[in-house]
């Protein structure tokens, strides 16, 4: 019996070694070697079984023997724990390495700047075109009230509140995570020091982001957003029309770039030059300068300004000097 177990034991032992020494050589092996190497994006839908994942590799020509990656995220404890999303993988690595990134849930991020001034449209836009969402998913849940109220947003929109940043954010979060993030960050930034200070000023959150969107799209040096302010705070003091052109704008669908007089005559919701006060809401969402510029206004009292064509602006605290620099920067301009 010795004699005859002898050879049995030897033979177990040089088949699991081999084996071992073949998973082994598996496991940090490569699909490409040397110089070689293949960038490669991959999908991984939700609630995928972990098969899938391995076809999706295979057909892919990211791993080789799929039976044996098996066994490799089975002895790992992977097949329920790999998570959805895009990834991005490379054919030099091994498949203890890819194995590694889909358990970390190592997911494609996407940087993308959204600047100050954008309006809500402009947004998706930018999204879509990185595919990040669906265009009239978003917009519907912009405008959507449970939603909105679920972000504890009082207005009848989400303009105003995507707060301009620069995000990472990756194809799996969907249009409901990514508005969310936006607004996070929106809460982040304006603090409640400043929620007070609008208290304070007699204002709501949601009219000193509709004045401040307004000072945004106004344009102008950073040193002068406190000025424009000043100027729309002394109007509406007085009960005077704020006649700001990018309120008009807003209103008007398919804008082409030409305002023209007949688009200042029309009576929207938006048009200032027609209804007295603030708009119902955002114009755009504003950066921080102009959130601050809306909650502390220079003190002055001007109640004009125009564009100097050199992203500065001429203020008055007059029509008849108002008028003097129109013709000046503008009218003598254009002749």
């Amino acid at each position: 019996m010795k004699k005859f177990a002898i050879p049995v034991v030897i033979t177990i032992c040089v088949i699991f070694s081999t084996t071992l020494l073949f998973y082994l050589y598996y496991l940090n092996s490569s699909v490409d070697t040397g110089t070689e190497k293949r960038k490669v994006n991959i999908e991984i839908a939700r609630g995928s079984s972990f098969s899938a994942v391995a076809d999706v590799l295979e057909g892919s020509d990211l791993i080789k023997h799929k039976r044996l990656f098996y066994l490799l995220a089975v002895l790992k404890g992977a097949p329920k724990h790999i998570k959805a999303g895009e990834y991005e993988l490379d054919s030099s690595m091994t498949p203890g390495e890819i194995l590694d990134k889909l358990l970390k849930g190592d997911i494609k991020g996407y940087s993308i700047p959204v600047p100050e001034g954008f309006t809500v449209r402009q947004v998706v836009s930018s999204l879509s075109d990185w595919k990040l969402v669906n265009e009239e998913k978003f917009m519907k849940l912009a405008i959507n009230k449970e939603f909105l109220s679920s972000l504890n947003i009082p207005g009848s929109s989400v303009e105003g509140y995507l707060f301009p940043d620069t995000y990472k954010f990756t194809r799996s979060m969907g249009e409901k995570e990514i508005i969310r993030f936006m607004v996070r960050r929106f809460r982040q930034k304006v603090t409640p020091e400043m929620m007070q200070r609008a208290t304070k000023l007699g204002f709501t959150l949601e009219k000193i982001l509709t004045l401040a969107s307004i000072i945004e799209k106004e344009g102008g040096v950073k040193e002068e957003k406190p000025s424009i302010a000043a100027v729309f705070y002394n109007r509406l003091k007085k009960g005077m029309k704020l006649q700001s052109d990018p309120t008009v704008i807003y209103g008007i669908e398919n804008f082409d770039g030409n305002l023209t007089r007949k688009h200042l005559m029309k009576v929207t919701r938006y048009n200032t030059y027609r209804i007295k006060g603030l708009p119902p809401g955002p114009i755009c969402n504003p950066g921080i300068d102009s959130i601050i510029a809306a909650l502390y206004p220079a003190p002055v009292n001007y109640l004009f300004f125009v564009s100097k064509n050199d992203g500065s602006h001429h203020f008055s605290d007059n029509l008849a000097s108002h008028n003097k620099a129109v013709i000046k920067y503008q009218i003598k301009r254009k002749r």
